[in-house]
């Protein structure tokens, strides 16, 4: 043991003597390589939070460096906060950093919002030097935004509210629509939720968005969580949009719901009247089901659900129509082993007669083996199970439409061996790096000129952007109508 101890004490010895050996250089020549020039912190709202990034500093050289000097242009006044080889710079300024030959040191950066009570976000920038000794300086600027937030904690709609779109709202615990009121968000609307905060309605909600002024629900971290990752592509930063069983008469129109631990829950009614019209929606990258309802009757076009952890689309009973919808289930997480589309007449033994289910120009993909599930109950077996598909780009194994009792129509099958089907209908490709999807079509899908232009011109003359359908007599399936190039 004693032997031990005196060898790893030489060891040590002779690590340390290597350090203390290591040669530095003053020469005004030698300086560090910087992995950017500027640093984007993204925006950030206002008095609520900080957002971090990181810059990392390299010596290229066979010699060490010193730097004698790290400072911010602004100083103490900076709203930026910087920290080196995990050492905090007291009022933006400090020194005696040392990077060894051909090795790296990291700076941690972050920006505190400051609240300049302002509509529109607020730019600030500084600027971070670094001067070795000798004498060499180089710099990187430093830029963030701040926005100023209508926050709102603990509001009741009690009475018919409208909300501008002067400023995004914050949500810091769930908002609720009261029972007979109606809640209506004009277009361009911003509302980010704190973490488990979520929508629910009692009443109404309205969503007034448009083509170019969307109503967005998102949550409210603006920064990345890694240098290429936002936090705005990663899944469960909010709770969802939670329409209770007395709701009926919602309406969401030009409305980007995502990010999530779920998209929309509909909880059983009556359906016979409508609870909701989706009317160019996007339900996408949900820790949970995009869109599940129970008992309902839903009405969707030029509707984008996807990437969900559990189901894109889950219906249990009621009735619903879907037209030029595009149910896509591509999440790229640990954990979600959902398909595109769920369907059935009960939920174990409880009744729930599916009374009407119909997708025509849809597009219901993804890679899953089989990304279509319906389920019949097995104990009612007089019980309404009534659906349809027509003209739809189906991931699910062929059927024979003749022998399939008239619930398919002139479809499309994505589960044979045609090498462009699934993720290759959309274009660009999917980047899984940063998790950005783009749902907008390939000219080598095969939904491009192929839905049935009777029901495009009668359901869905534009599409989730607004563009025409009616230029030719060849729509698309799906909710994007791919732009000719010319």
């Amino acid at each position: 043991m004693k032997r031990l101890i005196f060898y790893l004490a030489i060891a040590l010895f002779s690590v340390v003597s290597c350090m203390e050996d290591e040669p530095f250089t003053d020469s005004p020549d030698a300086n560090l390589t910087i992995n950017r020039d500027t640093v984007d912190l993204g925006t950030v709202i206002a008095s609520e939070l900080a957002t971090t990034d990181t810059l990392k500093l390299f010596n290229r050289g066979d010699k060490g460096l010193r730097l004698s000097r790290v400072w911010l242009e602004q100083g103490a006044a900076s709203p930026f906060r910087v920290n080196v080889d995990s050492s905090v710079l007291p009022n933006g300024e400090g020194g005696d950093f040392e990077v060894l030959r051909r090795d790296s040191l990291f700076c941690f950066l972050s920006f505190h919002a400051p609240d300049a009570d302002a509509d529109e976000a607020e730019t600030y920038k500084d600027r971070l030097y670094f001067q070795t000794e000798g004498g060499a300086l180089s710099s990187v600027v430093l830029m963030a935004r701040s926005q100023s937030v209508v926050r709102m904690q603990g509001v009741r709609i009690d009475e018919d509210t409208e909300l501008s779109s002067r400023r995004p709202y914050l949500v810091v615990d769930s908002l609720v629509v009261d029972a007979g009121c109606t809640l209506t968000l004009a277009a361009g609307v911003r509302m980010l939720f704190h973490p488990d905060a979520e929508l629910i309605v009692h009443g109404r909600l309205i969503a007034r968005g448009e083509a170019d002024a969307e109503v967005e629900m998102r949550g409210d971290r603006l920064g990345n969580m890694l240098s290429q990752v936002p936090y705005d592509n990663i899944p469960n930063g909010w709770g969802g949009v939670h329409f209770t069983s007395e709701s009926y008469g919602n309406e969401l129109h030009y409305t980007n719901i995502h990010s999530g631990s779920y998209g929309l829950r509909l909880d059983s009614c009556n359906a016979s009247r409508q609870k909701l019209l989706l009317d160019c929606v996007t339900l996408h990258n949900v820790g949970g089901d995009g869109l599940s309802a129970r008992s309902c009757n839903v009405v969707a076009r030029n509707t984008q659900i996807s990437n969900a952890a559990g189901n894109c689309l889950t219906l249990l009973g009621g009735r619903y129509n879907f037209a030029h919808c595009t149910i896509a289930q591509f999440y790229p997480l640990v954990g979600g082993n959902g398909v595109a589309l769920r369907f059935s007449n009960c939920d174990g033994d409880i009744r729930l007669p599916l009374d009407e289910l119909s997708f025509q120009n849809c597009i219901i993909t993804g890679r899953n083996d089989d990304d279509i599930m319906g389920s019949a109950s097995e104990r009612y077996r007089d019980l309404a199970f009534e659906f349809f598909f027509r003209n739809c780009l189906l991931n699910t194994p062929k059927v024979d439409e003749e022998d399939a009792g008239g619930h398919f129509d002139n479809c499309l099958w994505e589960n044979d061996d045609k090498e462009h089907r699934r993720s290759a209908n959309f274009s660009p490709e999917f980047d899984y790096e940063s998790l950005v999807f783009t749902f907008e079509l390939d000219s080598l899908s095969r939904a491009v000129d192929a839905a049935n232009p009777q029901v495009s011109s009668l359901l869905a003359p534009t599409d989730r952007l607004g563009r025409s359908r009616l230029a030719d007599n060849a729509p698309d399936i799906g909710c994007f109508e791919r732009e000719q190039s010319h």
